[in-house]
């Protein structure tokens, strides 16, 4: 109930005014039946966005840590999650990707909309990353159809690290369904990394094709560290050329100085 009244009384109508969404390609969702829903990241706002666009209820994958929060926020953090559909999942150990899978294996058999973001995190630039395969993983143990979602826009409002967002219009393509049934007959095909990074492959061209973002062959969370790494060297370089400043200044105004003092002497 409460994923209704937030969509279609509260927090939906909000959104519509504000942000004027638009939305492309809806026939492509099935009105029924399981589906993945593959979605470039390029913001926090993408999951509020794209299911507000979806005539049918999507359902998240999040992290246990959102529903385990103590105190008021806590409380309010998980009434939150639970009520736009998110289904919490430990991703604290090495095995999380086990949870993961059969969490999201049991949603699409209870037939319903499963939304997945491919590249793992938010883009911290607005491009395009390198999927992760367990998208082809899901696909192929539950032979689902994977509807292509491009989030447009949204970076702009909010890109990551950035709290409010900017009231600019957004929007999402969706294109059609991408069908992986002809892997399922090859022996040991959800093993078999190179099926995974095809059938990945194949889902971010798609995403790619649909969004209109520059592709980057490396996985975002490894850019996110490089960006950092950037940033942090770069601000190192102006802290030390903020010392050579003061330094030289310094230096000015001691030679300054000592020239004074040595033509009141003569």
């Amino acid at each position: 109930m409460f994923y209704g009244l937030l969509k279609v009384v509260f927090l939906g109508p909000l959104l519509r005014v504000l942000f004027r969404p638009w939305a492309k390609g809806l026939e492509h969702i099935p009105a029924e039946g399981p589906v993945i829903l593959a979605s470039n990241h390029l913001s926090f706002s993408d999951s509020f966005f794209m299911p507000l666009m979806v005539p049918r209820p999507v359902y998240f994958l999040a992290k246990s840590d959102y529903f385990t929060g103590k105190g008021i926020k806590g409380r309010l953090t998980a009434a939150f999650f639970r009520g736009v559909r998110s289904v919490p999942i430990d991703r604290s150990s090495g095995q999380a990707a086990d949870p993961a899978l059969k969490t999201a294996l049991r949603i699409l058999n209870e037939g319903k909309a499963l939304g997945l973001y491919p590249e793992g995190t938010r883009s911290a630039d607005g491009r395009l990353y390198k999927g992760r395969t367990g998208i082809a993983r899901i696909a192929l143990e539950s032979g689902v159809p994977v509807v292509p979602c491009a989030m447009v826009g949204t970076f702009e409002i909010q890109p990551s690290g950035q709290v409010v967002p900017k009231i600019k219009r957004v929007g999402v393509r969706f294109g059609e369904p991408l069908d992986f049934s002809r892997y399922r007959e090859v022996p040991g095909a959800v093993d078999d990394r190179h099926i995974l990074r095809s059938i990945t492959d194949e889902i971010m061209y798609a995403l790619m094709d649909l969004s209109g973002q520059e592709y980057v062959d490396m996985y975002a969370t490894d850019a996110k560290k490089l960006i950092a790494a950037e940033k942090a060297a770069e601000r190192a370089e102006q802290r030390a050329e903020a010392k050579r400043i003061a330094a030289a200044e310094r230096r000015a105004e001691i030679e300054e100085k000592r020239q004074t003092e040595s033509d009141e002497d003569a």
